[in-house]
Order: structure tokens, then C-alpha cells, then sequence
């Protein structure tokens, strides 16, 4: 019987720490599944060795070179940030490693490695969705509410503003096909202090909707200052921080109440309610988040689907590849894949790049009540298998 080990990079320290509790969960969760792995007639036992990225990309990096010299990970498995992931497969293809990760959108995920976009990587592999499919969703819950609206973009000064705004692949090529309107109000640093400026283009653009990637810090700031203001966007969408509940965030006077009250919509990349099972185990999505909740004592988070489709695809690699202990191997295995997972069908071979398999999106709004914030699925029209559960409600 031979040894493999799988190596996971993940956020056990620092800001990012909430969403690395999802993936060692699920670690845990799938470790009788894990321990051994049965490859055409062998049968390997498997490590898991796992090491914290402290949610810096530098720490990261090293994270990966303990994994590959003192562990011999075979595979590295990541997922939480924009920055450490990139940073994970960097070392990765620069060790000549395998490395797979999630959460966050394909593009970012290749122009922050300085990449074009066709790049081909040879070691590393990712699964997400697009900033195209961002903006396709936000656009279905625009129509919605009002089709004649402006719509107001709250973007920062960094990575993640930048590629909004991109020409190409960003927000505008699909929502000005759609006939919508977008208004730049002004890039700024985060964390913000103050958005008054931003507020006064929003309004000498009559813009009725905003949309952002802002934390959920600085969002409560721009909603009380429009607030103040007069102003009330009838919408608010919001692509990065607010995907899970803004109750996960640092304490802040006022913080909760005010975005409770702006019934943020986002996208949805996982839910409960996604009619998925896990390929290792028969795992609905309803009987993830379920255990979730009952083991941990806390609510379900999105990144909780995604980390256990990465397992699964992981184990699934070294279950198919030629020889699993060859680094090789298992990079042409991850490229050829096809899995179905609890957070849907991952297919290589008909991504935008052979790098990357897409996820679809529904969307989603928070909705308040007596237990905190819900997500409620609102629209499904590019992900019609996954079921409305509420009606989006303009503030």
C-alpha cells in the first residue's frame, strides 16, 4: 500500500478566518472517506496535512513550500480571499505542483496572477464563475425592480474595482447589452470615511439602483450617508463581502441594523436549497448545511458547498489519475475531469480556459428576521434547476 498526501492551505488566523471554518469542517466531515483511496487495483492511505495561510498572500506562499518539502503534498487544496489563492497557485506552478481552489471569480483569478486571459497554466486549476455572470444576475434583479433606472457602481481603488470596471470583461459588455445604464461614482480606498462625493454623482445621475463590491462595513457607511442624504436606492447588489450574512463581520455601532434595513441582494453560488448531492456519499445540500449548523452552532455559509465540492474533486482526481503519486498525473486528471458535486456539474473540459470550470449563479436577497439575516433565492433564469424561495423586495 503506497502514501498520498493532500495539502490544504486555508485560513485558520486573521480576517479571513470565517470562511476558513467551512473547509476544515468539511475536512473533518469527509475524513473516513478520506483516509484511504482506491485507484484502478491499489489502495493508497492518505494524509491530510493542513497549513494556515494567516489570510496573507506571503504566509500563504510559504504554506505551500512546508506543504511540498516537509509533507510531500501530492495535491494542494485552497479556497477563501482574492489574494491568497492566487498567491497558493503561484507557488504551486512554480513547485510543480497540482494545486486546486474556489471562490471567487475566474477572471480575477488569472489577472491577478498577470496572465492574459487564454493563459494556460500547467499545474493549477480553479472553479468559480465569471464576473460576466456577476453582472447577468444583477442585471435579472435590476429588471425586477426598474428597467429605467441608472444604476450606480460603488467600486474601490484595488484589484477588485478594477476588473469591474474593466472594458472587456467586466460589468459594462453585459449590462449595456441589456440596455442598462452604469454611472462610475468615484473609486475609493478602502476602508472608506467618507462617501458624500460619491453620493452627490449618484444623484445628479438620478441613479435608483447601486451596485458594489464594497465590505460590509463601508456599505453600512454609504447607506447611512445616502440616508442622510434623502437618498434610498431601491436596490442595493453587492458581488463580494456580502455573499454571506453581515452578521459575520466585526462588530461595528450600527453596522447590522443599517444593512439589514438595505436588503442587500448578491449573488448565490451555493445553498441549501441547490438540489446537489455529493458524489462521495449521497450528501444532499439540505443535509450539509443541516450538520453544519448542528455541529458548529453556527449558520450555513456559502463557501460550505464549495469546500466540499473541492474535496470531492479532489478524491475523485486521485481516484482517476494514471498514477496518483506522480504530480503529472494528477494535473492531467484535474484538466479532464467531469464531477458531479454538491455544488453542481465541475466540467474542465468546457471552461474559458482549460484552468477553469464554471459554477452558475442564481440571486439572491437578505431578508431579516427574528433569528437574523436569510438569504432568499430571487431569481434563477441562468441556474433554472435551483429553486426561487422568496420575491425581491425593493427597499
Amino acid at each position: 500500500m503506497s502514501q498520498l498526501t493532500i495539502g490544504v492551505v486555508a485560513p485558520l488566523t486573521g480576517r479571513l478566518a470565517p470562511l476558513g471554518k467551512p473547509l476544515t469542517y468539511v475536512l473533518k466531515a469527509l475524513a473516513p472517506q478520506l483516509e484511504h483511496i482506491r485507484n484502478g487495483n491499489r489502495r493508497y492511505d492518505v494524509s491530510v496535512a493542513i497549513r494556515d495561510s494567516r489570510s496573507d498572500p506571503a504566509a500563504a506562499r510559504q504554506a505551500v513550500h512546508d506543504l511540498v518539502t516537509t509533507e510531500q503534498a501530492h495535491l494542494v487544496l485552497t479556497m477563501a480571499g482574492t489574494q491568497v489563492p492566487p498567491a497558493v497557485a503561484d507557488a504551486c506552478e512554480e513547485l510543480r505542483v497540482p494545486c486546486l481552489s474556489t471562490t471567487f471569480p475566474w477572471q480575477a483569478y488569472v489577472h491577478s496572477r498577470g496572465d492574459g486571459l487564454r493563459h494556460c497554466f500547467r499545474w493549477t486549476y480553479h472553479f468559480a464563475w465569471g464576473l460576466d455572470d456577476i453582472a447577468t444576475v444583477f442585471a435579472h434583479m435590476w429588471e425586477q425592480i426598474d428597467v429605467t433606472h441608472a444604476v450606480g457602481c460603488l467600486w474601490n481603488d484595488d484589484l477588485q474595482g478594477s476588473l469591474l470596471r474593466h472594458e472587456e470583461y467586466g460589468f459594462a459588455p453585459v449590462t449595456s447589452a441589456r440596455g442598462h445604464f452604469l454611472v462610475d461614482l468615484g473609486p475609493y480606498r478602502e476602508p472608506a470615511t467618507d462617501f458624500r462625493t460619491h453620493i452627490g454623482r449618484m444623484r445628479e445621475h438620478s441613479a435608483g439602483m447601486v451596485t458594489n463590491a464594497a465590505t460590509a462595513a463601508d456599505l453600512a457607511l454609504f447607506h447611512y450617508q445616502a440616508r442622510q442624504a434623502g437618498l434610498r436606492p431601491r436596490l442595493i447588489t453587492c458581488s463580494r463581502w456580502l455573499t454571506d450574512p453581515h452578521t459575520h463581520t466585526p462588530t461595528v455601532p450600527g453596522i447590522h441594523t443599517e444593512l439589514a434595513d438595505a436588503r442587500v441582494a448578491t449573488l448565490v453560488y451555493w445553498s441549501p436549497d441547490h438540489p446537489y448531492r455529493s458524489s462521495l456519499d449521497g450528501t444532499t445540500c439540505a443535509d450539509l448545511a443541516h450538520a453544519y449548523q448542528r455541529d458548529t452552532g453556527e449558520s450555513w455559509l456559502q463557501p460550505l458547498g464549495l469546500a466540499h465540492a473541492l474535496v470531492e474533486t479532489a478524491h475523485h482526481t486521485l481516484s482517476t489519475a494514471d498514477d496518483p503519486a506522480d504530480h503529472a498525473a494528477i494535473a492531467q486528471a484535474l484538466a479532464g475531469t467531469t464531477l458531479p458535486t454538491i455544488a453542481g456539474t465541475l466540467d474542465w473540459k468546457r471552461g474559458p480556459t482549460p484552468n477553469i470550470a464554471l459554477l452558475r449563479l442564481a440571486g439572491g436577497q437578505w431578508h431579516p428576521g427574528p433569528k437574523g439575516p436569510s438569504l432568499a433565492i430571487v431569481t434563477n433564469a441562468d441556474a433554472p434547476d435551483i429553486p426561487v424561495t422568496g420575491e425581491l423586495k425593493p427597499a
